[in-house]
């Protein structure tokens, strides 16, 4: 996890050995959160293996509950397909 600097509502993750597949799907699923203002990733280069997925919520909330959240229903929506 890198924060930039020391706001927990706005943190960017490094998914390691991801691609579009995960990214998009999770960011679908972290934006249906109501308290999350932004979410988007980016893969850093095409032979590059990781994602840096990018959250930033609205109050209090820390940016790592809603990724949490978005990882669990996306287990859940895939589990039950």
């Amino acid at each position: 996890i890198q924060a930039d600097g020391t706001d927990g509502n706005c943190v960017t993750f490094v998914l390691h050995d991801e691609d579009h597949t995960l990214g998009n799907s999770l960011r679908y699923m972290v934006m249906k959160n109501p308290d999350v203002e932004f979410c988007g990733y980016c893969i850093t280069h095409p032979s590059e293996s990781k994602i840096n997925f990018r959250i930033q919520t609205r109050g209090a909330l820390p940016a790592v509950e809603p990724f949490r959240k978005g990882l669990n229903d996306l287990m859940g929506v895939c589990q039950h397909v």
